[in-house]
C-alpha cells in the first residue's frame, strides 16, 4: 500500500495522527498520550507503522481500536475536505487578505483586519472551554456566502457567536439595532438570529445566538435582547459554567454532524 498520508486533528485537548489513504479514508489513527495506535484493518499494518514512523516519540501498542461511538464513525468515514473542524478562527479572513491583501499605503486600516482579529481574539477565547467538555468550530460556511463566526457546543447547548470587534469603543444595543462608537447603526441582530435559525434547521436543534463584543470601553443595552446573548471577549469563559442542556454523547454527534461541511451545504 502507498500513498498513505498523515493528518493531525485535536480531539478533547489530545493530539491524534490520522492515517488516511489517497482517496482520503482512514484506515489508522496514532494517540500519542496513551502511545496507541488504532488499525482499522490488520493488513495494512506495516504500511501504517511506516507512515508514522517519523511521529513515533517511543514504544506503541498496535491493534484494533475500542467499539468506536457513532460520533467516532461519522469521523471516520469524513473525507478531510469536508471536515471543518481544522479552520482557524478567522478562517475565510484569512484566506481572502492572503489572496487579496489589500494596497500597502492607505490612510484607514483594512476592516478586513480588524475583523480578522475580532474572529481570533473570541475564537482563542471559546478553544479554552475544551477541557470542561465543549466543542468549537469556526468560520462556518452557508450558502450565498455568509458564515458563521463560530459555534460551539458543550453541555449548556449550542451557540452561533458572532464576533465584533470593539475596541476602546461605546456599544450601545437597542434590539435590532446595533451601534458601535460614531458609526451608523445597524440591525445586526436580525442577522444573528437569522444564522442561528440556520444552523437549527441544518443540526436539527436549537441554536441560540451570541454576539461577543471585542474590547469594547463601554457597553449599554436598553433592553434584554430576545433569546439572544451579549458578552465580552473576556466574559465567554463563563460559558464553562453552564449546563444542563446536553449530555456528552448529545454534544460529540452535533459537533460529528456540524463539523461535516455538507451538513451545511443542504441549508
Amino acid at each position: 500500500m502507498s500513498g498513505l498520508r498523515v493528518v493531525p486533528a485535536f480531539r478533547h485537548g489530545r493530539e491524534r495522527l490520522y492515517v488516511c489513504r489517497e482517496d482520503g479514508s482512514n484506515i489508522a489513527w496514532y494517540d500519542r498520550e496513551t502511545g496507541r495506535v488504532n488499525l482499522l484493518g490488520e493488513d495494512s499494518r506495516d504500511d501504517v507503522l511506516h507512515a508514522l514512523k517519523p511521529f513515533l516519540t517511543g514504544p506503541v501498542t498496535v491493534g484494533p481500536p475500542p467499539v468506536p461511538t457513532p460520533a467516532e464513525l461519522a469521523r471516520l468515514t469524513l473525507h478531510p475536505d469536508d471536515d471543518l473542524a481544522p479552520n482557524r478562527p478567522g478562517e475565510a479572513l484569512l484566506v481572502a487578505l492572503d489572496r487579496d491583501p489589500g494596497p500597502v499605503h492607505r490612510l484607514r486600516p483594512d476592516p478586513r483586519r480588524r475583523a480578522l482579529t475580532a474572529e481570533q481574539t473570541v475564537g482563542e477565547a471559546l478553544d479554552g472551554l475544551e477541557g470542561a467538555g465543549w466543542h468549537t468550530l469556526h468560520s462556518l460556511p452557508l450558502p450565498g456566502g455568509d458564515r458563521i463566526h463560530h459555534l460551539v457546543i458543550g453541555p449548556g447547548g449550542l451557540y452561533a457567536v458572532h464576533a465584533l470587534y470593539a475596541r476602546k469603543s461605546r456599544v450601545l444595543v437597542a434590539d435590532p439595532m446595533v451601534t458601535l462608537g460614531r458609526h451608523e447603526a445597524e440591525p445586526l441582530m436580525r442577522r444573528l438570529r437569522a444564522d442561528a435559525d440556520r444552523a437549527s434547521y441544518a443540526l436539527t436543534a436549537e441554536v441560540r445566538p451570541l454576539l461577543a463584543l471585542v474590547g469594547p470601553s463601554e457597553v449599554t443595552v436598553t433592553a434584554r435582547p430576545r433569546g439572544l446573548r451579549i458578552m465580552t471577549d473576556t466574559e465567554l469563559a463563563g460559558l464553562a459554567r453552564l449546563g444542563g442542556v446536553l449530555k456528552p454523547g448529545d454534544v460529540e454527534a452535533l459537533h460529528g454532524m456540524a463539523r461535516d461541511r455538507r451538513t451545511w451545504g443542504r441549508l
